[in-house]
């Protein structure tokens, strides 16, 4: 397929009609014309999606491949699952044939990234099969010992079906999902914005875990030694933004927060999956670094103008240009003093962005977002410069508390090699932290607070300078992993100690904050409530589960609920004023403003004007603070109004500040009606609340909490994750329900279907719900949380294709329920017997009393060997109540 098109029109007579259009190719259309109406809503999933498997064997295929095929009686429910696994492929692509490397196409890959590493070892990559395996390969490389060999093909992922992310209504996303190259051969490749692609990635990787650290290196490898990402990640590398003058929307800088919880998400799979893997990786110096020719400032000048931090650094991009066609995508890599990539170890790619965020931390306010760009939400883009992100806070947390676990294991090396000037900017930083460790048991003043910023961004600027100045030293520095432990044990108490300072007396947390710096203080300041810190403070791990049940009770009470779609807005609906009722100096502040009078009685417009009414306002053409003191200062050149400008110019800017209150001002989200905007929901924000409350439900039962706690929990998200469609009627919902929305804004039904990152959570959500568990390389089965209205009611037929590609129909009897993973199909048969049934394609069979699979049979799963076809899983049935 090369793109799919769903649309959905209620008729006048509040009857449904469906049309699906499947483009095969650029060069033929066939379309299937389902034009039909559905009077009975309850079952609009099953009809269509069942009509789509039958007119669509690439479809089948392509849903199978990924797992997102199951079977029970609520239909809606498994073609959700579905669907969303559909458009989390179209968005991250999906392996075109398992673990198989199709030679050709990785020594292209190879001699894209790094000719020189080719040349270097052409008679062995010659030699290679033309088909092999990935574990094979990646253990035929490392024989090599060569650094840029193994990790070009440690990170390499065959993937195909990809697009490049961005918003298709938009004119400058112009993008396509391209099957075939341009000599007809199969076209492997992936583009997306960072912070698209890996969640993406995520919701992928269950069904191929052994892809998982691969996606997880190509993740590190793209990071840049300041601690940041670039823009947008392809199969032959990355890009970042430049200057383009003549362009509106153009734009550069770093965006905030994708490489903490993105990276954070993949670890934690990654670990699950394959601990051994990743604990061989912190001590080995086979990752790199890119080279973005971004500058940012120093502190001072960041200080002086949080808004323009970055510079672009033309001389550096016209070098790496050079590079990069001299020896492939590897030239826009950090580059040795002798020429070719830096290799530092996995350790120091992980300390790297937790420094980043923690050198930009502002105790009790959040992570500074000082960097051009702003996070998740992009609609509160007036926030950069100004804004501090308590989002970004609450998932460093967990990414401190992730590498405190990992590292305090016995089998992760006891040191690992850290570039010099990395070693020495977290010594700094945890002298800085551990100084005034007794401060953050207590509220902390303004100045106390800006002397900590001073010396955390203070490091940040002196690590950064001599980076970019000099680079990074080749030799290395051991590095205790204790030492690490230490280090983040003791941010943890300054990051805990600011969420436990931005819960608010209503119960609900604070998502972002506005800092002020003057004269020695350090000022943090409140913005109104959102939906995305409740998401981020039940994601952090921080709460108990009585705690977390506050926080959801406290957002059901919120303005954030919308009622008629018992779901949550990302931030309170408000009136905003009308376009008469903006820019209206009051008549006191005129009246005690000798220079505004006199301005007026001159008939001087520069800084104000009089409406016909006699109204005073500022001039439209000055658009800021900045604006109104250039004014000013021209004002001040005149001889007669010297004075009355000194002497009233502060009070002035106070009452421009308070006419615009544009310190507040988020950006389009304060002003939009639709997306991310007033009154609307955004279905991506309100799956990523349903996963983190399901989360909160697994811990808290695997703790022994409360059962009334846990029930009230389990509540929580079965109401959130209903209301994510599922139990809604099309015109409730104002589309299908059976598909994946974007938004839902208050003037209209859902809108923007399918291409949406919704579907990841979705998938994960989903996951966990049937009981699938993977805890130290093992898999085994939790069904505690399934639900017993999912079983089927009567005998139906599972169609999927298996590991070899064959299609299959299994009967699935009545009273059971069935999903595929890794390709293999788990039936789930739920009695009073409790058991584990694990088949072999050799016929023979192995029964346990445990749900868990051993060692060897996990990794015959998740390495899809097609040893095992088939797992039963018998359990006792619970209801969800």
């Amino acid at each position: 397929a090369y793109f799919v098109v769903s649309e959905m029109m209620l008729a006048a007579d509040d009857k449904v009609e469906w049309r699906i259009v499947a483009d095969v190719n650029q060069d033929q259309t066939d379309v299937v014309n389902l034009n039909r109406r559905i009077t009975d809503s309850s079952d609009i999933g099953g009809e269509i999606s069942q009509d789509i498997a039958d007119n669509s064997d690439w479809l089948l295929a392509i849903i199978s491949a990924a797992d997102g095929r199951q079977v029970g009686s609520d239909r809606l429910r498994t073609h959700r699952h579905q669907s969303n696994v559909l458009f989390n492929v179209m968005r991250g692509g999906l392996p075109v044939d398992g673990y198989q490397i199709t030679k050709a196409d990785l020594l292209d890959h190879i001699r894209n990234f790094n000719s020189p590493a080719f040349e270097r070892h052409c008679g062995t990559l010659e030699a290679l099969p033309d088909r092999l395996e990935l574990e094979e390969l990646q253990l035929q490389i490392q024989t090599t010992a060569d650094r840029d060999l193994t990790r070009i093909v440690a990170e390499y992922l065959p993937f195909t079906f990809s697009r490049r992310h961005g918003d298709p209504t938009r004119p400058w996303n112009r993008f396509s999902i391209d099957l075939l190259s341009e000599d007809g051969s199969q076209n492997l490749s992936y583009e997306g914005n960072w912070r698209d692609i890996f969640q993406n990635w995520e919701g992928l990787a269950l069904s191929y875990p052994n892809y998982i650290t691969g996606m997880v290196l190509r993740f590190l490898n793209a990071s840049t030694a300041d601690g940041y990402n670039p823009y947008r990640l392809t199969k032959d590398g990355f890009d970042w933004e430049t200057p383009e003058p003549n362009s509106p929307w153009s734009n550069i800088g770093y965006w905030g927060d994708h490489q903490i919880v993105y990276l954070l998400k993949l670890l934690e799979w990654s670990r699950s999956f394959e601990p051994k893997r990743l604990n061989l990786l912190l001590d080995d110096q086979s990752c790199a670094y890119a080279q973005v020719p971004y500058r940012i400032r120093t502190f001072e000048e960041v200080v002086n103008d949080p808004q323009n931090t970055i510079e672009y650094d033309h001389v550096l991009a016209g070098q790496i240009e050079e590079r990069v066609a001299e020896m492939g995508a590897d030239g826009k890599l950090l580059q040795c003093a002798g020429g070719g990539p830096l290799h530092v170890s996995l350790l120091e790619k992980l300390l790297v962005p937790a420094l980043a965020k923690l050198t930009n931390f502002v105790p009790e306010g959040g992570v500074w977002l000082n960097t051009q760009r702003p996070e998740w939400n992009d609609a509160n883009n007036a926030l950069v410069g100004s804004g501090l992100s308590m989002v970004t806070t609450c998932y460093l947390r967990r990414f401190l508390v992730f590498m405190i676990d990992w590292l305090s294991n016995s089998n992760v090396p006891e040191t690992c090699p850290v570039s010099p000037e990395v070693v020495t900017l977290l010594r700094s930083v945890h002298a800085v932290v551990r100084s005034n460790s007794e401060l953050f048991s207590q509220s902390l003043s303004d100045l106390h607070r800006r002397s900590i910023v001073d010396a955390l961004s203070e490091a940040g600027s002196l690590y950064r300078s001599q980076l970019y100045s000099r680079g990074l030293s080749q030799a290395k520095e051991e590095l205790s992993t204790r030492e690490c432990c230490d280090f983040f044990q003791q941010c943890l108490e300054m990051i805990d100690h600011t969420i436990r300072s931005n819960r608010r007396t209503d119960g609900l947390y604070h998502s972002y904050n506005l800092l002020s710096l003057s004269d020695g203080s350090a000022q943090v300041r409140r913005l109104y409530e959102m939906l995305e810190g409740q998401v981020a403070v039940l994601s952090s791990g921080l709460l108990s589960a009585s705690e977390a049940v506050g926080v959801l009770d406290a957002l059901r009470n919120s303005r954030m609920y919308r009622a008629d779609q018992q779901s949550y807005t990302l931030y309170p609906d408000r009136e905003l004023p009308t376009f008469l009722e903006k820019n209206g100096i009051s008549a006191g502040s005129v009246l005690q403003s000798v220079l505004l009078q006199r301005l007026i009685a001159d008939g001087d417009t520069s800084a104000v004007r009089v409406d016909v009414n006699g109204d005073a306002h500022f001039n439209g053409d000055i658009r800021n603070a900045a604006g109104f003191e250039v004014v000013l200062d021209e004002l001040a050149e005149i001889d007669s109004l010297r004075q009355l400008v000194d002497a009233e110019r502060e009070w002035l800017l106070e009452v421009f500040e308070e006419t615009f209150n544009h310190a507040d001002f988020t950006g389009r989200s304060g002003t939009f009606f639709a997306y991310e905007g007033l009154g609307s929901i955004y279905w991506h924000m309100v799956s990523k609340l349903a996963l983190a409350v399901l989360e909160n439900v697994i811990l808290a039962r695997e703790s022994l909490a409360d059962p009334a706690v846990v029930e009230r929990l389990h509540g929580y998200y079965r109401e959130i994750r209903d209301d994510l469609g599922l139990k809604k009627t099309p015109g409730e919902y104002g589309a299908l329900p059976c598909d994946p929305y974007s938004h839902t804004p208050r003037h209209a039904g859902a809108q923007q279907p399918g291409m949406t990152g919704q579907v990841k959570e979705d998938i994960l959500c989903r996951w966990a719900e049937v009981g699938v568990r993977i805890t130290n390389g093992k898999l085994h089965f939790s069904p505690a949380l399934f639900e017993c209205e999912e079983v089927l009611e009567n005998d139906s037929i599972f169609a999927f294709y298996d590991l070899t590609g064959t299609l299959l129909e299994l009967l699935i009897e009545k009273g059971d329920f069935a999903f595929t993973l890794c390709q293999i199909p788990v039936i789930y048969h739920c009695g009073e017997e409790r058991k584990l049934v694990v088949g072999y394609a050799n016929s023979e069979f192995v029964d346990r009393q445990s749900l868990a699979l051993t060692d060897d049979e996990s990794t015959s799963v998740f390495s899809r060997r097609g040893e095992i076809n088939r797992i039963d899983v018998y359990f006792e049935m619970s209801s969800p109540g």
